[in-house]
């Protein structure tokens, strides 16, 4: 069982002391700016298990924040820091700041990648942006691509359509998927991804309750 009060406490700790220290060289900047919006991530989603949302959100828009600032220095198509954004914000409930970041993905040129890591950037961008019929046909090119799992495809797609079973069966897979997980980012099991989906899909009107040790109560 993980003790969230000790993972909350010491992903501040990581947080703080980064901020402390900021290196001059812009390289190791980025890097650890990126380090420091990992920690507040684990902070914001540690907080939340515990049931303390008003914390968890701040941690949360902060780790978006950080990861933004990482942006301007950080190498050519390091799509991960736009999507780490769009997902705190959207599990902070901070539609507003989703748009936002949305757009930075975008005009950053996510859905002119060559990676699949862009598209799907570009893919959660749209939809947090309500372009669903152009999410569409971004999600359509993430079939079979390495290192996303297919059930967030099928998310994506089922969103993109509106089509609540679907979507029911696709993040209910995804889940699944998280717990048969051996590791997670920041040692923080927490199922993110299906928090920010959830958000999305909230705002198609799919509302479904779903269970798991990776979730919030």
């Amino acid at each position: 069982m993980t003790d969230w009060e000790e993972q909350a406490r010491t992903a501040r700790v990581r947080y703080e002391d980064g901020e402390s220290r900021l290196p001059d060289d812009t390289d190791e900047r980025q890097r650890q700016l990126t380090r420091m919006g990992n920690a507040a991530w684990s902070a914001g989603l540690s907080l939340l298990m515990l049931g303390r949302r008003e914390e968890a959100h701040a941690w949360l828009i902060r780790s978006a924040e950080t990861y933004r600032r990482s942006w301007d220095d950080a190498p050519p198509g390091s799509w991960g820091r736009p999507i780490g954004a769009m997902k705190c914000r959207l599990i902070a409930a901070d539609l507003e700041g989703a748009r936002d970041d949305a757009r930075w993905a975008l005009d950053a040129g996510a859905g002119d990648s060559d990676s699949p890591i862009g598209h799907y950037a570009a893919a959660l961008a749209l939809l947090v942006l309500g372009q669903d019929d152009d999410a569409a046909a971004t999600v359509a090119g993430l079939d079979g691509a390495e290192n996303i799992p297919p059930a967030v495809v099928d998310a994506l797609t089922a969103l993109t359509r509106h089509d609540a079973a679907a979507y029911e069966a696709a993040i209910r897979a995804l889940v699944a998927d998280f717990e048969t997980r051996e590791a997670h980012l920041e040692d923080t099991p927490v199922a993110d991804t299906v928090l920010a989906l959830q958000a999305l899909a909230v705002e198609r009107w799919i509302v479904l309750e779903l269970v798991s040790p990776l979730l919030p109560a």
